[in-house]
């Protein structure tokens, strides 16, 4: 199969309300093809949010020209930081970054359809949203439908805050049979077209159903998990903040998978030299952000209970487990927050993968760091599950 991949630059002046018009404009490409690999789709979605082209493959020094405008000084080989294990696969991909009409094209990718029984199936469901606003549509698995008391995670997909990934129903399979829970993932509304708050009210009003209807999903209401994957973790971290502050309803820990915590990564804090040059970049994460946000990311009008690194306060909050690998884009922003919560005196787990970007246990679930990444946040929320409850 050829693999292509797109590298583009946004004006610094972009307005995210036009580029959601132009996304609403795009119609479904005809070089996209309906018949992808397993491979492909991690290929394309590298680790929930990542936009892998459509367009001709870049040369490495076209992507390593793209990454050093972003952070100076330049690493001489930004390969030569990656786990080599990792690196096989990802120098086939030397390139990214997101447009309105890239956006767009991974929209139009057919999903991957749910892992054949005994797999748990997925069951749709439909719920009241936030007031105003349309209904909220559930996915629910349950690996044991007949048992009750069961722990729950409340689940945010990841997709750069603006799309979903191909693989989120196989995702959520394979999280109930491992940690032996129900898993609710959240289809929450998408930026541009649904600014801050909406997402967040959608994945609240989610997690106020599943809390009201514990007898109904057979789940003990004192075990409800909140988590995702980079934009999902951002969100799972927001909701954490907004459950605390509200009062109504108790999460027993937050597991927040290389979560996309900061407007300002990339913006008003510019990346180290070290990080941030494969998967998901600097650029990448302003335009998201902005998108999320109608205004631009790191600047003085974003509100600050907006943003999970903004908030003034992390004291009170539902333990933690944050996973990152060391040259991910993300890798100082979920150190600061984990520093945070520790500071604040927040049970905190943090694991900081050597040589691993962004999305790598997605792009290659084979390797060893990827297979180590997955069975300590699969331990960590089948430990708080069996020795915690929330209060």
């Amino acid at each position: 199969m050829t693999q292509h991949l797109v590298t583009i630059h946004h004006r610094d002046d972009y307005d995210p309300s036009v580029e959601g018009e132009a996304m609403q404009r795009k119609s479904p490409s005809t070089q996209t093809s309906n018949q992808l690999t397993r491979r492909d789709f991690a290929i394309r979605t590298a680790g929930f949010g990542l936009a892998l082209g459509l367009a001709p493959a870049a040369t490495l020094a076209e992507a390593q020209q793209a990454s050093h405008s972003e952070t100076s000084p330049a690493v001489a080989d930004p390969y030569s930081l990656v786990d080599p294990e990792l690196l096989p696969v990802l120098k086939q991909f030397p390139a990214v970054d997101l447009s309105a009409e890239l956006v767009g094209e991974f929209r139009q990718l057919p999903a991957m359809p749910p892992l054949p029984g005994p797999a748990p199936q997925p069951v749709e469901r439909h719920i009241p949203g936030p007031p105003g606003a349309p209904e909220v549509r559930l996915w629910v698995v349950d690996p044991a439908p007949l048992k009750k008391a069961k722990p729950l995670l409340l689940h945010m997909h990841g997709g750069g805050l603006m799309m979903r990934d191909p693989e989120w129903m196989p995702l959520l399979q394979g999280i109930a049979t491992d940690c032996h829970c129900v898993v609710v993932s959240v289809d929450y509304r998408l930026a541009p077209e649904t600014r801050y708050p909406g997402s967040l009210e959608d994945n609240y009003a989610a997690l106020k159903w599943v809390h009201a209807h514990a007898a109904e999903l057979g789940i003990d209401r004192s075990r409800i998990a909140v988590g995702g994957e980079s934009a999902g973790g951002g969100h799972a971290a927001s909701l954490a903040i907004h459950a605390r502050d509200r009062k109504e309803v108790p999460i027993i820990i937050q597991l927040l998978i290389y979560p996309q915590l900061d407007d300002r990564t990339g913006s008003s804090h510019p990346a180290p030299p070290a990080i941030g040059h494969f998967m998901w970049t600097a650029s990448a994460n302003r335009f998201a952000w902005s998108s999320l946000l109608g205004v631009p990311a790191g600047s003085s009008k974003v509100p600050a209970d907006a943003v999970p690194a903004r908030v003034a306060s992390v004291a009170g909050l539902p333990p933690a487990w944050i996973g990152v690998g060391s040259i991910d884009l993300f890798v100082e922003e979920d150190m600061e927050y984990a520093r945070r919560l520790v500071h604040a005196g927040v049970a905190t787990e943090l694991l900081v993968v050597r040589g691993a970007f962004h999305g790598f246990d997605l792009l290659v679930p084979d390797a060893e760091v990827s297979k180590q990444f997955s069975a300590s946040w699969k331990s960590a929320l089948r430990k708080a599950f069996t020795t915690g409850k929330a209060v």
